[in-house]
């Protein structure tokens, strides 16, 4: 469907001012080039107009007037996404709600933090644990928003214990496309009442509402956490021993997966050595608990499962700075791959677990016959793998030509292998056409009819996923 925007003109910029600051409205040379792209930068467009809104009641009117006009809103928290949800790709408005960094309430009796969605990740840990509570969902970039992270209903390396955010999100406040305001869910643990729109607000990518508030689920924090950093010769014994951890029933609080290659440049990158490189395959595995005899006995039994199946060796991280000497690594792959070549895109498929093997054996295979250097990494007990497409010293149309025909196998392979186009990082404007040639044309047209029940008029991040 083709929907026809209001173009922004004077009239509307001196609207926003009257009900922001007009500081925090910005157009024209004023537009940080930030705002035309996400972390990957590899679709841009400027937006005709920024707003740094501060309240619900201003992304309220802001929406309304929008809405009555026909004009194209983008919202956006810190812009980590990767894959271009963030993008105003139909120029516009791009609402900005970093400013929207409040903590609202802790409620230590029911166990739940409400925030506004420009708190960050890492605050949000920082905070609760002061209080000795744990928010476990957990990725890699700390300096998301709350809000996008939402949005994306992120994962991260604790997904395989815990979940993903998803698991955590007991309730939003939500401004729709047309200014209204809906909250959904709450502190309650139970709810039976209709369906569950805030389960639909989760994982939309800003496509059908605009968070403005959420309550989020806490638990009692975990007293020990102790990782394990296991080599071994290559990386299909190291995957084929992900099932067997699992099946042993001590469930590792993460089971992350990475390659020497991917080690030696977050080396480079941050300048210091990982506590052992000298491996092609590793597993990292965390076990967190109450006592130090309860966390023992579990990685205890893993580390033997492990050798058994061929590991070769076990690096016992029990102090807290052998901790982050391996975790701010794995922290910074995703930097450190970027920093190691020219541009870079991702595919972010997720497969059973006892199918990563597979995958990652046909990685290396399009890497030998399409000649693109192809690195990897992620989340080995759910199955969320995170493979890179390196552009190096290639002109841009041969990258092209080699990025368009890998991913074509790439996700078509996954789809075979029973997973889909994306574990964690959403699908945003670049993997559309990814999501249509693997979900199918009636999962597609119930994602437009959801779409179109929440924003008939297609003006909320518009291009996104499935319109």
């Amino acid at each position: 469907m083709s929907f026809t925007y209001k173009p922004v003109d004077a009239r509307d910029i001196e609207y926003l001012k009257s009900v922001c600051d007009p500081e925090r409205v910005m157009t024209g040379e004023s537009i940080h080039e930030d705002y035309s792209h996400d972390e990957l930068a590899g679709i841009h467009r400027y937006p005709d107009v920024v707003v740094e809104v501060e309240s619900r009641e201003e992304v309220a009117e802001i929406m309304k007037y929008a809405w009555k006009n026909s004009i194209p809103v983008t919202p956006r928290g810190q812009g980590t996404g990767l894959v271009g949800a963030a993008v105003p790709v139909q120029g516009g408005i791009l609402l900005s709600l970093v400013r929207m960094n409040k903590i609202l309430e802790l409620d230590e009796d029911n166990l739940t933090l409400t925030v506004e969605p420009g708190v960050l990740l890492m605050e949000i840990s920082k905070y609760v644990e002061s209080h000795d509570l744990f928010y476990p969902p957990d990725p890699g970039e700390k300096s998301a928003t709350i809000g996008g992270n939402i949005n994306t209903n992120a994962g991260g390396m604790r997904a395989v214990k815990y979940g993903v955010t998803r698991d955590f999100v007991r309730g939003l406040e939500v401004v729709l496309p047309n200014g209204e305001v809906v909250k959904m869910g709450g502190k309650i643990v139970k709810d039976s009442s209709g369906y569950s729109l805030k389960d639909l607000i989760i994982g939309s990518e800003g496509t059908l509402g605009i968070v403005t508030a959420a309550t989020l689920r806490l638990l009692p924090l975990p007293r020990i956490a102790i990782s394990l950093l296991i080599p071994f010769p290559t990386m299909e014994t190291a995957i084929e021993t992900v099932p067997k951890i699992i099946k042993s029933k001590n469930i590792p609080t993460a089971i992350e997966y990475m390659e020497r290659r991917v080690i030696l440049n977050a080396e480079d990158y941050l300048g210091k050595k990982f506590p052992d490189a000298t491996s092609d395959a590793y597993l990292l595995l965390t076990f967190d608990g109450n006592t130090r005899e309860e966390v023992e006995k579990q990685y205890e039994k893993v580390a033997h499962i492990c050798l058994d199946a061929g590991a070769l060796d076990v690096f016992i991280s029990d102090t807290e700075e052998r901790q982050d000497s391996i975790w701010s690594a794995r922290g910074a792959f995703l930097e450190a791959i970027k920093a190691s070549t020219t541009e870079m895109d991702e595919c972010d498929v997720v497969v059973p677990r006892k199918n990563i093997a597979s995958f990652i054996r046909y990685t290396r295979q399009i890497e030998k016959e399409l000649d693109i250097r192809i690195a990897s990494f992620g989340h080995a007990g759910d199955g969320n793998l995170h493979v890179y497409l390196l552009k190096d010293e290639m002109d841009d149309e041969t990258y092209r030509k080699k990025l368009t025909a890998a991913f074509d196998r790439l996700y078509q392979k996954g789809e075979e292998l029973g997973g889909h186009v994306s574990g964690e990082h959403g699908i945003g404007y670049a993997k559309r056409e990814y999501l249509k040639k693997t979900a199918g044309d009636t999962y597609m047209q119930l994602l437009r009819n959801i779409k179109t029940a929440f924003d008939p008029k297609n003006i909320l991040n518009p291009e996104k996923i499935c319109c």
